[in-house]
């Protein structure tokens, strides 16, 4: 079975068989018709294979990103105008798939990206709040409610073939804690290497965004 193929069941079976706090909703966009579609050109297009890939992980998608398309990172804007796939979603970028796109670029070139590295996050899923994004991380009992689902979805995920020796981590504050506390007790990666998560240098050091683009290029290069 083709990388792809793997990769476009895990997403479309995703579910969340737990009791979330009150108030607290599942966003999970796969069951549109339009996401189920997106979902196959896209990894059909970079996953056609069998190679390893070394895995990038955020931390859960959001509603103006992966929450419409269902592809970590990559709103309807960058899904139509840098992968080059059309799509009938509200054509809205978002800030974290701005600077992950930009980043892309300075690697290569996508298929050069998309063939050494797999995009994830620790909750494949995301989260909503009174209509607003929410991070597994920003309640107590969510993040316990979620646990075994978001462990369980990391395990399915390295049986894709993914690179076990290290990962990288977007967030370099509570992600990166959660991810890392997960990762001594379940022995997932050798090693983690925590990134700044693109939201953040979007939102509060865009004039920097060089800076990091190139950080991130040398923490690749070294890895």
């Amino acid at each position: 079975m083709k990388l792809s193929e793997k990769i476009i069941n895990f997403y479309l079976k995703l579910n969340i068989d737990a009791e979330l706090p009150e108030g607290v909703e599942v966003l999970n966009p796969y069951g549109e018709e339009e996401v189920q579609r997106v979902v196959k050109v896209f990894h059909e297009k970079y996953f056609s294979d069998d190679a390893e890939r070394t895995m990038i992980i955020g931390i859960n998608p959001g509603r103006f990103g992966a929450g419409i398309t269902g592809i970590p990172f990559t709103d309807p804007v960058q899904l139509e105008t840098k992968c080059g796939i059309t799509n009938s979603f509200d054509k809205k970028p978002e800030l974290s798939s701005i600077f992950v796109y930009r980043m892309i670029e300075a690697y290569g070139n996508l298929a050069d990206f998309y063939r050494k590295f797999f995009i994830g996050s620790v909750s494949p899923l995301g989260f909503l709040k009174d209509g607003k994004n929410l991070n597994y991380y920003d309640i107590k009992a969510l993040q316990e409610a979620v646990y075994n689902f978001m462990l369980k979805s990391l395990k399915q995920q390295l049986a894709f073939g993914i690179n076990r020796e290290v990962c990288f981590c977007l967030g370099q504050g509570k992600n990166y804690h959660f991810l890392n506390e997960m990762n001594k007790k379940h022995k997932l990666f050798g090693k983690i290497i925590p990134l700044a998560h693109p939201r953040y240098i979007l939102q509060y050091k865009r004039k920097y965004v060089q800076d990091y683009i190139d950080e991130f290029m040398v923490k690749f290069e070294n890895a």
